[in-house]
């Protein structure tokens, strides 16, 4: 999610850009040349603003573009997450917009800043859970254990070993293997952004009620636990993502 322009105009390098000598004299110089060139008094004016204008607006930060995230694209329980995570962060949002102007509502909008982050990373998260649950949907492991089952009890009969029946065996005990691996993954994902989810509602009745009235102290300790928050969410979402990697290698979920 973009970042919107007014949080990036209001803010303090924007301000020291409109009040700096040098945006003064740019103004001042862009009117020079305007009335050197022959310019009428209003034009060469123009000039001049339009060159203070060009040194405020190069000022403003750019916007942090995040992935466009599309909860009704996905299924629940991960669409609840994402649109529980999102409601969180529109609540911090109207708490911060409706406190006075100063350093105070400035830091909670920094810590604002990493929240959103966190939201990026919930969507994240709960876009490859959709995926790995989409995956074990087309895995038929109903049919596969049933096939199996019968595979063994034909094995048991035969008198004498069928190199293609052990071959089928093997393959049809790797895709459930794999199916659960998948399943593991989805539930430990599910239970751990559930838990993130709860703790990200904690911090916005935080913020909301430092909106109030805060000490730096009670903001400190806020920043400190929204960071802690998102870091936890970059590791789960890094542990996810490496499910589509084979082998023993594949990193555990955080917590497990």
């Amino acid at each position: 999610m973009a970042t919107r322009f007014r949080d990036r105009f209001f803010t303090p390098k924007v301000a020291r850009a409109i009040t700096s000598p040098s945006g003064i004299v740019i103004a001042g110089a862009g009117a020079a040349v305007g009335l050197v060139a022959g310019l009428p008094i209003i034009a060469a004016a123009a000039i001049g603003v339009a060159g203070w204008v060009a040194r405020v607006a190069f000022a403003v930060p750019r916007a942090k573009k995040g992935p466009k995230i599309e909860p009704f694209a996905l299924n629940d329980p991960w669409r609840g997450f994402v649109q529980g995570a999102l409601e969180a962060r529109a609540r911090y949002e109207r708490s911060v917009e409706s406190m006075r102007a100063g350093a105070m509502r400035d830091k909670l909008a920094g810590i604002g800043d990493r929240l959103q982050h966190g939201v990026d990373e919930c969507w994240r998260i709960a876009s490859r859970g959709d995926d790995i649950d989409q995956a074990l949907a087309g895995l038929e492991t109903n049919q596969a254990r049933n096939e199996l089952a019968e595979l063994l009890a034909r094995k048991q009969m035969d008198k004498g070993p069928n190199e293609n029946t052990d071959r089928t065996i093997e393959a049809l005990r790797a895709q459930l293997a794999s199916a659960d691996r998948l399943a593991q993954v989805s539930a430990g994902a599910r239970d751990q952004l559930r838990l993130l989810d709860a703790r990200l509602d904690e911090l916005v009745a935080r913020a909301v009620e430092l909106s109030i009235g805060a000490s730096d102290a009670d903001v400190g300790d806020l920043d400190a636990d929204v960071d802690g928050l998102v870091t936890e969410m970059e590791a789960l979402r890094q542990a996810v993502e490496e499910t589509n990697r084979p082998g023993p290698s594949r990193r555990a979920l955080p917590g497990t």
